[in-house]
């Protein structure tokens, strides 16, 4: 089901009082309360403006150090300090133990949905071949849009909702899913179909991206008009209002190329978001600022006069250490970005070349140790920052009266340990829409 929310448009399944869902590897219950009380937490409420944090607002995590959070119908109805005593018999009570209630994660840069794999190209990588030679030698993402050409839709649909279970089970609550490997009208189509699909499978939002400017079909040499002309505006009649986003990148879009596909954009309605500078600065950081792009994504090669003409602009930066993890350990210099005053979110950017992990909890762990971030700036990064870049910050984000009850409660009292530990299990509970994931 398709909904338009502050002019984005997003996918949100409707919720149900119970319901089971089974495939080949585990069940999974998810129920929905009408009336859960959490109390005794550590809350990390994030409260204040619906706005993207800077500078040492990042660090403002709204702590209460012991108090409750009540839930009704899927919203947040009462937040307060202290033990909650005046629960109806109606009430689910959950006793936090003093363990940390956050808001679940936001993550704003994905393409989760794909067929096929890229294992031999991982070990081609672990030999010393770079990322741009495979990807001009015909893999990378070409192998990727070759499997989904071939995929059916009730496939990638599958492939999807299976790696968004593993993603709440982690933490995440609402999930950005762009297109891109299809680079064919119909086969765009397909996919973002099938994120409608997947969003009647599980409780979180998912939020579709137009990539159609992902990489250059070398086997259709009208592809840049094609997707310009035909596939931008096919999109758009289906999914009216879905952001349009591109890779400009040596042997991908160009900028010039770029700035025609936004331009065509913005004339149908559709925000903006890019790719940019993940390994060669070609001048398209500023041009985003200046066509009033929602957020520059990578930025690893991104030049110091770039990072100050995006920190002073409203356009939001995007962090992905992932993929300096798994590329070339080269990652956004987000600490001078945010000393800039820059407003920065991080997401995980789950694809099965550059960046296979859909968890949060190991972006933040990475950001912490190779974005110069501290604990408190990576939670707000991925909360209240990248709800933020999906339009949602009226309805996710931070823990407040009248938001959605996207919560998880941590299990551990601090929440430094976020950032300290990696490579560790979710959360004790995850709630999404008010419906207890297990």
């Amino acid at each position: 089901m398709g909904i338009v929310v502050n002019g984005w448009y997003l996918l949100q399944s409707s919720s149900s009082r119970l319901r089971l869902r089974a495939d080949d590897r585990h069940v999974r219950y998810i129920n929905n309360i009408e009336q859960i009380t959490i109390t005794n937490a550590r809350i990390l409420t994030l409260s204040g403006p619906d706005q993207p944090r800077r500078g040492e607002d990042l660090q403002n995590l709204g702590v209460i150090e012991r108090g409750f959070v009540r839930i009704e119908d899927g919203k947040i109805v009462e937040v307060g300090e202290g033990e909650y005593r005046s629960a109806s018999e109606s009430d689910e009570i959950i006793d936090a133990a003093g363990c940390v209630l956050m808001p679940a994660f936001v993550d704003c840069h994905t393409h989760a949905c794909w067929a096929g794999d890229r294992f031999d190209e991982f070990e081609m990588k672990l030999k010393g071949v770079s990322y741009l030679d495979i990807l001009n030698s015909g893999g990378g993402i070409m192998s990727t849009v070759r499997a989904v050409r071939g995929a059916s839709q009730e496939e990638l649909t599958e492939n999807l909702i299976k790696r968004l279970e593993r993603m709440a089970a982690l933490g995440t609550g609402t999930v950005e899913v762009k297109s891109g490997y299809g680079l064919r009208t119909v086969d765009e189509l397909k996919m973002l179909r099938a994120y409608s699909e997947a969003a009647s499978g599980v409780e979180q939002t998912i939020i579709p991206t137009f990539l159609g400017a992902h990489a250059l079909d070398s086997e259709n040499p009208n592809f840049v008009e094609e997707t310009i002309n035909e596939t931008l505006p096919a999109v758009v009649a289906e999914f009216p209002g879905i952001v349009c986003d591109a890779y400009c990148e040596e042997g991908a879009w160009s900028l010039n190329d770029c700035k025609q596909l936004f331009e065509k954009a913005q004339t149908l309605g559709c925000p903006l978001r890019v790719h940019a500078d993940q390994f060669n600065s070609l001048g398209m950081t500023k041009l985003a600022v200046d066509m009033k792009a929602i957020s520059v994504d990578h930025l690893e090669a991104t030049t110091d006069d770039d990072l100050k003409y995006l920190a002073s602009s409203k356009t939001i930066g995007v962090a992905l250490p992932a993929c300096g993890f798994h590329l070339d350990d080269r990652y956004a210099p987000a600490r001078k970005f945010i000393d800039a005053g820059g407003a920065l979110a991080i997401a995980t950017n789950y694809n099965p070349g550059s960046a296979p992990t859909p968890s949060m909890p190991f972006v933040i762990a990475l950001a912490c140790r190779k974005l110069g971030l501290n604990p408190a700036e990576a939670i707000a990064a991925s909360t209240i920052n990248a709800a933020c870049v999906l339009g949602l910050q009226d309805h996710l984000g931070s823990i407040q009266e009248g938001k959605r009850a996207d919560l998880q409660l941590l299990n551990f009292t601090d929440e430094r340990e976020l950032g300290y530990e990696f490579a560790s299990i979710g959360p004790r509970l995850m709630l999404i829409n008010g419906a207890t994931i297990q």
